[in-house]
């Protein structure tokens, strides 16, 4: 059955740029981080990508500002996998390794000509302004904007994900968070207002997405009532010549992987999405009425 398939990150990507072997080979280095650390960086990336365009920043910076983005948790690469996969909260001793990640991963960057442009990604996106982040305990402008940047995109995935030590945390609450953060001088406010409007813009992508969906499921639901009426014709008709006639009638309203077996089955499939889905419309405006009353 199709199923109504939306990603929060997918409206801007840098793979919308025209990328050159050279940046292709920087990307490439996601390919040595596991799949949820590999995630997590395309999802901050995407991020921050729409962060820079709704901050009216240059083609270039944003590339390179992406870019950065792309590679800001390469560090973890060697962090043991027992510390960065642990379904627990980490131990102080362990969290310090953690925070290695950062200068790793400068590191990392500054060995490599390719990479060296980038190492500001790796160094700075756990900085805050306040000098309260790792790993220098940099303020204000000592942080560039790019590491400023990442820095709201990656504490925003960090906290929307769902983790394997803690539950999912809402859209809503946690643009709270980072609202907080913004005013109590942690993080960049113009970034945190930017975000805000990706996620606005999100959700009434998927508001609409889902209007699609249900439109989808209600067609198909008409269609397949309809093949069904031909069957009860067909299963009641006396002459073979009219059982023919509805059953080649079944035939012309099937679509790819349905037959006479099996559409009662998806029609109950398409029913149950039907009444499961319903409510998503209203949850969904209530959830974006309350992200545009969120203040920064």
């Amino acid at each position: 059955m199709f199923e109504e398939k939306f990603d929060f990150y997918d409206k801007t990507v840098l793979k919308s740029y025209d990328l050159d072997a050279s940046a292709r080979y920087q990307l490439k280095m996601l390919d040595s981080l596991d799949n949820f650390t590999r995630k997590h960086s395309e999802n901050v990336a995407n991020l921050t990508c729409r962060i820079c365009d709704y901050l009216h920043l240059n083609k270039d910076f944003t590339i390179y500002c992406t870019t950065c983005a792309y590679l800001h948790d390469i560090g973890k690469m060697f962090i043991p996998p027992a510390i960065l996969q642990k379904p627990a909260r980490l131990t102080d001793e362990e969290y310090e390794i953690m925070k290695t990640h950062t200068t790793i991963g400068y590191k990392m960057c500054m060995n490599d000509l390719d990479l060296r442009p980038y190492s500001a990604g790796p160094k700075f996106h756990h900085e805050a302004l306040d000098g309260s982040g790792y790993p220098a305990g940099l303020k204000g402008t000592a942080i560039p904007i790019e590491g400023q940047i990442i820095r709201v995109a990656d504490e925003f995935d960090a906290i929307v994900s769902k983790r394997q030590y803690k539950s999912h945390v809402g859209i809503t609450d946690t643009l709270k968070i980072l609202i907080e953060n913004a005013h109590n001088g942690r993080n960049n406010i113009q970034a945190t207002k930017a975000l805000k409007k990706v996620v606005i813009e999100d959700t009434m992508l998927e508001i609409s997405s889902t209007i699609d969906y249900l439109d989808f499921l209600r067609d198909n639901i008409k269609r397949l009532k309809q093949i069904d009426k031909y069957a009860q014709k067909r299963d009641s008709s006396k002459t073979k010549k009219t059982q023919s006639y509805y059953a080649e009638g079944m035939k012309l309203l099937f679509k790819d992987g349905e037959d006479f077996d099996n559409y009662q089955t998806i029609l109950q499939e398409y029913h149950e999405a039907l009444s499961s889905r319903s409510g998503i419309i209203d949850k969904l405006n209530a959830e974006l009425k309350e992200i545009k009353k969120l203040k920064i």
